[in-house]
């Protein structure tokens, strides 16, 4: 059987395509935005809330279904972040980087919200943990050879932004447009309900969703800027601790998957939460800049434990529920997106432990929540408080 009759090879285009994409976008973007458009923080700032707002609005990604099928919809996503990444330095002027980052953010966010639906409808559940490792994996490595890319491009030529963002734009562009020509379309294995809700029995994942969000935009916000102010690390330290996480990413996150099929997801978020609380704590009072880094380089590779929230509720959704809680949950964790950042950016300028200190918190909740993952989670036994339940009614 080809490739291009499984469902696996389209996951991995879209995340590859996804990949390169949005990480030229976000290495080049600061310096770009300083050096070509003359930003100051007011604009930066107002740029990087707009990026977020197609995040937030996730959950449209359901009426948009009810126009066109999820894998057109998903493929179509990855040509319009290529687009808007593919025009970001035609015009150096706060306006048309403003234009070009939402229709970069919508794009990138609808992509993301429907590669996690696809994935957990098309993989098998004994499959799913290893699989999504090995995508995650694909990431990383398509970010360590862009970023090596970049680098060695602005060491041996003359720096063009226009012609790095074509190039990135144009490449996803090329991948959406062979993901659209040369796979089949893959029917549903069952039909998706088209509206919006929220289910009772989702409670636990809405939760662990939104303070996932949560301790998301702490490390992205505030754990760089902390070895930048604090230790005054350079840029190309920082080039090459991110090439480090990819390279880490690479070669562990298949490994995590593994891990997470054999302990399941209720201990394995119990141990992903119980090292963040170390590590936020750890990173309040750091003195140390070797430790920072130790710091910076574990807090990332607990990301792929969160492989396990995804896991936990593809166990217990009804399969036809998948499509809109995907869209739904992608807005949940959106919501930390748009306050935290500003909230907690205030909170840094007293005292920049507390915004660590208020990050193992958000560890912690997340850590007791985890707790009531039952061993074996299904439909209808959802918590441990539901096994509990049924334990009672069956006596």
């Amino acid at each position: 059987m080809s490739i291009l009759n499984e469902r696996k090879p389209l996951l991995l285009l879209l995340a590859v395509g996804n990949t390169i994409a949005f990480a030229t976008w976000q290495v080049l973007l600061n310096n770009f935005a300083v050096e070509q458009a003359a930003f100051t923080g007011e604009e930066i700032g107002v740029l990087q809330s707009l990026r977020e707002i197609p995040g937030f609005l996730a959950f449209t990604a359901i009426l948009v279904m009810l126009l066109i099928r999820q894998q057109n919809f998903a493929i179509l996503s990855l040509i319009t972040l290529g687009f808007g990444t593919a025009i970001t330095a035609f015009y150096p002027t706060a306006g048309w980087l403003y234009f070009t980052t939402v229709i970069m953010s919508v794009g990138f966010h609808y992509l993301e919200t429907l590669h996690s639906s696809l994935s957990l409808q098309w993989l098998e559940k004994d499959e799913a943990p290893q699989v999504l490792g090995q995508l995650l994996s694909a990431r990383a490595i398509t970010k360590f050879i862009v970023l090596i890319g970049i680098y060695l491009y602005l060491a041996l030529f003359a720096n063009s932004y226009m012609l790095l963002y074509l190039l990135a734009g144009g490449i996803a562009v090329g991948i959406g447009l062979l993901c659209w020509t040369a796979f089949p379309h893959f029917e549903e294995k069952v039909a998706q309900r088209k509206q919006l809700f929220l289910r009772r029995q989702y409670w636990l994942y809405y939760l662990l969703t939104f303070l996932a969000g949560a301790r998301r935009q702490i490390f992205v916000v505030f754990a760089g800027f902390l070895l930048v102010e604090k230790f005054d690390f350079p840029i190309e330290n920082m080039v090459l601790l991110t090439l480090v996480n990819a390279a880490l990413t690479f070669w562990l996150a298949p490994k995590i998957g593994t891990l997470i099929s054999l302990i399941g997801e209720r201990r394995a978020l119990i141990l992903e939460y119980s090292g963040l609380i170390i590590v936020f704590v750890s990173y309040a009072f750091v003195d140390s800049v070797a430790v920072a880094i130790a710091l910076f380089l574990l807090d990332h590779l607990f990301f792929a434990l969160a492989i396990a929230i995804k896991t936990y509720f593809q166990k217990i959704a009804d399969p036809a529920d998948i499509a809109a809680t995907s869209s739904i949950s992608f807005t949940i964790n959106h919501i930390a997106a748009v306050v935290l950042p500003a909230a907690l950016g205030l909170v840094w300028v007293f005292n920049h432990s507390a915004v660590f200190l208020i990050g193992a918190a958000i560890a912690l909740c997340s850590l007791l929540l985890s707790m009531l993952i039952p061993d074996h989670p299904v439909q209808g036994m959802e918590t441990r408080l539901a096994v509990s339940t049924a334990l009672q009614t069956n006596k």
